[in-house]
């Protein structure tokens, strides 16, 4: 068995980008203090992929890496549950929104007039190149 089963989801991928970030400002003890680990290294085992981050442990984290909650918890319940029954559970419960992603929808809303436009393959072509994709 794999020391580090989880080394390749995105979520710790995720909360190993955010550390090196939030490195001048915040330590990775810190961190973990701000997340309620009472283990300083509970933040390395997360990001290295030993670990998976408790959902219950979401909101904390999510305030300790000054990352969206939401998007957070989309991360780990992908890493939680595997993308299949993430896709189930989103599905049920809709797909957990992020404030930038509404920020999106807001300025899709303000500027189409409350149109609800269509996503067609030139606006989706558009939003490629934004995106360099």
């Amino acid at each position: 068995m794999t020391k580090r089963p989880h080394e390749n989801t995105r979520l710790a991928k995720y909360v190993e980008r955010r550390v090196l970030e939030l490195k001048p400002v915040k330590s990775q003890q810190q961190i973990a203090s701000e997340a309620g680990f009472q283990n300083p290294n509970m933040v390395t085992i997360i990001k290295q992929g030993s670990s998976k981050l408790a959902i219950d442990r979401v909101p904390s984290m999510a305030k300790a890496l000054d990352c969206d909650p939401a998007y957070l918890m989309r991360l780990a319940l992908e890493q939680a549950e595997g993308d299949t029954a993430a896709q189930a559970i989103f599905e049920i419960l809709g797909t957990p929104v992020s404030a930038n992603e509404l920020g999106w929808v807001e300025a899709i809303r303000e500027l189409s007039d409350h149109t609800d436009p269509r996503l067609t393959t030139r606006s989706r072509a558009a939003l490629r190149t934004m995106f360099g994709k």
